[in-house]
């Protein structure tokens, strides 16, 4: 289950393109910052030819990409861990500037002992947040 606002967000608006998440470990109290997309591009053949389409990712049973918090979950449980949306975004770039941004404010390459990121990758535009709900 993921939250927004307190409440659990079951389908994305129509205007979301993905969402900068916190994933928290309630046994230990780390926490992951990431960000995910409720849509992802899929090819399939018709008459012959490749037609693009937009499906919906797996972003309701999605625990992030980290391999120690991936770890964490198969040997604890995913109901001892807390799934938060911290701002929903209206394109791959608004997401992300907003990870980037949350992750840099927060220190989470500082604090190991916190975090389980262990890097930052980002590459964004000014243009990126044209779209940006603010």
């Amino acid at each position: 289950m993921w939250l927004y606002f307190d409440n659990e967000l079951t389908a994305p608006g129509e205007d979301d393109y993905g969402f900068v998440y916190e994933i928290i470990n309630n046994v230990t109290g780390r926490r992951y910052i990431g960000k995910k997309f409720f849509w992802s591009r899929k090819t399939k053949q018709v008459k012959g030819k490749k037609k693009r389409y937009l499906a919906e990712s797996d972003w309701k049973e999605y625990f992030g990409s980290n391999e120690e918090l991936s770890k964490d979950v198969k040997e604890l449980g995913q109901d001892k861990f807390t799934r938060t949306i911290l701002k929903l975004c209206r394109s791959k770039g608004e997401c992300s500037y907003f990870e980037a941004k949350f992750q840099f404010d927060l220190g989470v390459i500082e604090k190991p002992e916190e975090f389980y990121n262990s890097w930052i990758m980002v590459r964004v535009h000014r243009k990126h947040l044209i779209k940006s709900k603010s």
